[in-house]
């Protein structure tokens, strides 16, 4: 019987040296300590031998298995730390200067202000369009009225690139592309184009608390027939009084822009002063927010649209400036900073 116990204990032993993972070493398990394991099998054994002899192979038997509990439980932690090891050399190093508690990233105020808007004008029916903003210098100025070497093009200080695009300084842009796309469908259906497309534009500005080289805006369009001034002030009215929920005091000023015809300035009194004044307002108590107007009949001939037939509004919103009003934002050059405690304060979604 002896020798049976020695024999074990050497299975054991080369059973747990080919060992690669836990589930080898449950089996190993089970195989010897199971309900039907040859440790177990052994005790089993007990009741054919001599009452002498009992006493002495029960004794070893525990020891076997005491033994071999005990090994199993080493490869057991052998095991956990080779793979904790694994774990650590594939981790990138720790640093140490990560605060314990992670921080949730938190939308931008221009992104919610953008979606905002959106949603406002999804609910009149306007669709959303997107644009690059890489552009040639047909879109950006030549079919908005405005061609080569005209004076009005001195009025955006314009980042030309090599390969004689340019990055675009006006939503403005993509007009001639909206007008093309949906052409068909206001001339053979009747169906009316009113469209946004909020983008980010680029002018070599000189910054200041209301001035940036990098900022946001939203054009919108509406055409079809019989399109006035009274219809351009109502769909104003109604998208800044959804967004600041409440009664927005607003002026419109004759404004000169080559791809409307009349043209406006509107403008929101300065929600940071009240209207008394501020370097953000420029201390007038006002923010130019829209400049906005009936579109110019050349530039609905260039999008292969009729003026006699068709008229239109245009607009472009300052999605930055209005971002500052909803959140009373002082500074413009906060908003392309990289301080995220300033910015997650604004937030309302996470």
């Amino acid at each position: 019987m002896n020798s049976q116990i020695l024999e074990l204990k050497g299975k054991l032993e080369e059973r747990l040296a080919q060992i690669k993972g836990a589930d080898d070493l449950e089996s190993v398990r089970v195989a010897f300590l199971g309900k039907n394991g040859e440790i177990t099998g052994l005790l089993k054994k007990m009741g054919s031998l001599a009452a002498e002899e009992r006493k002495s192979f029960g004794q070893a038997v525990n020891e076997l298995k005491g033994f071999a509990t005990q090994r199993i439980a080493a490869k057991t932690a052998e095991l956990r730390d080779a793979e904790m090891r694994r774990m650590l050399e594939a981790t990138p190093e720790f640093d140490v200067s990560v605060p314990a508690e992670p921080r949730h990233g938190s939308y931008h105020p221009i992104t919610l202000v953008q979606r905002q808007c959106e949603n406002v004008f999804r609910s009149m029916g306007f669709t959303v369009e997107d644009y690059s903003e890489v552009v040639t210098d047909y879109e950006c100025f030549e079919s908005l009225n405005i061609p080569k070497f005209h004076p009005a093009r001195d009025m955006q200080d314009t980042y030309y690139l090599e390969n004689g695009q340019l990055l675009k300084s006006q939503t403005s842009a993509a007009q001639n592309a909206i007008y093309r796309k949906y052409r068909d469908a206001l001339v053979n259906d009747g169906k009316p184009i009113r469209a946004i497309f909020p983008g980010r534009c680029f002018r070599n500005e000189s910054t200041d608390a209301c001035h940036e080289n990098t900022f946001f805006q939203m054009e919108g369009v509406m055409v079809d027939k019989n399109i006035s001034i009274s219809n351009l002030i109502f769909f104003m009215k109604t998208m800044l009084s959804e967004v600041f929920q409440k009664d927005i005091k607003v002026r419109l000023r004759p404004g000169f822009f080559p791809f409307v015809e009349p043209g406006f300035e509107l403008d929101i009194s300065c929600l940071i002063c009240g209207g008394e004044g501020c370097p953000s307002c420029k201390h007038s108590g006002w923010l130019e927010l829209c400049p906005c107007g009936m579109i110019h009949p050349n530039v609905l001939r260039e999008g292969g649209i009729d003026p006699d037939e068709y008229t239109g509004f245009a607009f472009g919103l300052g999605l930055t400036r209005l971002a500052m009003m909803k959140y009373g934002i002082k500074d413009i050059r906060d908003l392309n900073g990289a301080s995220l405690t300033d910015l997650e304060q604004f937030a309302e979604d996470k």
